[in-house]
């Protein structure tokens, strides 16, 4: 790999060996990062609305909206109700409850691998860091 003093190109650099751990540990389980991501956060909500479910997350509702119809068709999501696509409203099935649960065991071990790797003092650190930069705007 070229090294590089780009921000932009080591976050991403970063990103992605990040994401490749937790999308390994997922994989027997069915899910990558992002759905894992959807899947936690949707649990956290009462049958949020597709476009709240979006602000929340931190999406775009086309991202979302493909994401979900994956979860969707693997029986993990339901969307029902709401006047149009955008109020429709999303929720965790019993076989989604039971995949986040079996996918909540894998998610802690590689959080566990990563803080141990980098240690207690710059995780503290790699947080605030990562704060900073998620609300650039």
């Amino acid at each position: 790999m070229l090294p590089t003093q780009c921000l932009c190109t080591k976050l991403r650099r970063a990103t992605r060996n990040v994401n490749r751990l937790y999308d390994e540990a997922l994989a027997s389980i069915g899910l990558n990062a992002a759905q894992y991501s959807l899947l936690k956060n949707l649990s956290r909500l009462d049958q949020p609305s597709i476009t709240s479910l979006a602000e929340a997350m931190g999406l775009d509702r086309s991202t979302l909206g493909r994401n979900l119809r994956v979860l969707e068709a693997k029986g993990l999501v339901l969307l029902e109700g709401g006047e149009d696509q955008r109020n429709r409203l999303v929720s965790l099935t019993v076989t989604g409850r039971d995949v986040l649960t079996q996918a909540l065991v894998a998610w802690e071990h590689v959080q566990a691998q990563l803080a141990q790797r980098i240690g207690a003092e710059k995780r503290t650190a790699l947080m605030a860091l990562l704060d900073d930069l998620e609300h650039l705007d």
